[in-house]
């Protein structure tokens, strides 16, 4: 099964991410769509395992399939975790619902060392902009100071929000490069200062709840080896052993 058709006939979750889920969107904005699929269990029995991720087939999507997915939440790649939390679902069945029901199972203290480890490689980035060319990529800053908010208030609260509501004027006008880079940097290490201190008392458990996610795939990979496919038959017939 070619992974085209994996992401056509098999995605049980789809939503809309980037600025347009961020609520940062502006007229030359591109839409960019992320989705988890299912590979069917019996593509698993085969020497050659169904991808871990696709990209495509339309421009700006990009998917991954389940397992993948949920080791990723598991260990709280900011990208995935927002993704779970995108304001804009364009499409999930009865275990992509399943799946959104799972949120808080992934959440947990973890967020503080992967939000921060990505937001550090990002900072970096941008100061070496900023000693080469004089001025970071306002772009980037934007993004940057968005992930940091969100990582402190999801330490703070529990709660993941995506959409950044009334600070929205504030972050298109650092991306405009209207704010000058050492105010933008001063915003930076207050955010990050922040989170430092909400993450040791943080309502979010210590670790994810990596039982109640395994027995979600496991049903689910079960619910699919059940279910009869064309290319069962491709599986299922390539003789018996010692047979050439």
């Amino acid at each position: 099964m070619d992974p085209e058709t994996l992401v056509r006939d098999h995605t049980i979750y789809a939503c809309v991410m980037g600025s347009r889920a961020f609520g940062l969107a502006t007229e030359d904005s591109d839409t960019d769509r992320r989705g988890v699929f299912l590979a069917p269990t019996p593509l698993f029995w085969r020497f050659e395992k169904p991808p871990t991720h696709v990209e495509g087939p339309a421009e700006e999507q990009f998917s991954w399939e389940l397992e993948r997915f949920c080791e990723l939440a598991l260990r709280a790649n900011p990208n995935i975790l927002e993704c779970l939390h995108s304001p804009l679902v364009e499409y999930a069945d009865e275990t992509g619902r399943e799946l959104l029901a799972l949120r808080g199972a992934f959440l947990s203290r973890r967020v503080h060392e992967t939000f921060t480890r990505y937001a550090h490689g990002q900072r970096r980035k941008l100061d070496a902009d900023v000693r080469t060319h004089g001025a970071p990529r306002w772009k980037h800053a934007m993004h940057l100071l968005r992930l940091l908010t969100s990582a402190r208030d999801l330490l703070r609260t529990g709660a993941l929000t995506v959409d950044v509501g009334d600070r929205r004027d504030s972050l298109l006008a650092v991306k405009r490069g209207e704010v000058p880079w050492p105010e933008v940097e001063a915003r930076m290490t207050r955010l990050a200062e922040e989170a430092e201190r909400a993450a040791p008392g943080s309502p979010l458990p210590a670790e994810p709840d990596l039982r109640r996610v395994e027995d979600f795939l496991v049903r689910v990979r079960r619910a699919s080896a059940r279910q009869p496919r064309p290319y069962d038959e491709v599986v299922q017939g390539g003789g018996g052993v010692g047979q050439r």
